[in-house]
């Protein structure tokens, strides 16, 4: 529970911060905590689909989650990049069919830029 709060809520907290740095670890875990809550919505959602009159609206619960996670989604990969020392519009990237998925891919998993860069300071400390 406690790394759900530190590496999810956390990041909720911080929906709109499109500066500053993100390490490896707290982007991952986000996206590990965002994809299994995901899929667990996805299970209940297609075991209660049978239900007359809750089934429909069952249908739309895991769509719902992923646009409330929109947004922080978006910001916690731009600090990501920024700890890496790119612009958070190399996300843009990720349109590109296959290859900028892939690079966008390596951009994530590498480790950040150790001491300060131009978008602040290490946050590993």
């Amino acid at each position: 529970m406690e790394l759900f709060q530190e590496y999810f809520i956390e990041v909720l907290k911080k929906y709109t911060v499109f500066t500053g740095r993100a390490r490896r670890k707290e982007y991952w875990m986000f996206t590990l905590f965002y994809i299994v809550i995901y899929i667990l919505l996805t299970v209940v959602a297609g075991l209660l689909s049978n239900l007359p009159g809750v089934g429909v609206v069952m249908a739309f619960i895991p769509l719902v989650f992923c646009l409330a996670l929109l947004v922080p989604s978006i910001a916690v990969a731009i600090r990501r990049l920024h700890d890496t020392n790119r612009s958070g519009w190399w996300l843009l990237l990720g349109f590109v069919p296959v290859i900028g998925g892939i690079v966008l891919l390596v951009f994530l998993v590498k480790e950040g830029t150790p001491g300060e860069n131009q978008f602040g300071a290490n946050p590993k400390g």
